[in-house]
């Protein structure tokens, strides 16, 4: 149990960040699952729609130290390159 104020304060403020941070990962998570179930669909145009639309959202994930940069451009590739796969099998 805290006992000094500086320590309580730390408290509240880790327990404000904890639940910030939540809702920016379950953003990020929204933004390639509405990517994925596009291409799952087939439809390559609401796909690419879907991913010009959560590459600003995985591209603040980054300034908020919410996912590494590196782990972004990978998922981001990823998903680009699925996409572009389901434009050029159709």
């Amino acid at each position: 149990m805290a006992h000094t104020r500086q320590s309580k304060k730390r408290i509240r403020q880790i327990e404000i960040r904890t639940t910030v941070n939540r809702q920016r990962v379950g953003d990020v998570r929204a933004a390639v699952k509405s990517v994925e179930t596009a291409i799952q669909n087939g439809d390559a145009g609401v796909a690419a729609a879907a991913l010009k639309a959560a590459q600003p959202v995985l591209h603040g994930s980054i300034a908020k130290g919410i996912l590494h940069r590196n782990t972004v451009s990978r998922k981001l590739s990823r998903l680009s390159h699925r996409i572009k796969g389901l434009s050029a099998g159709a």
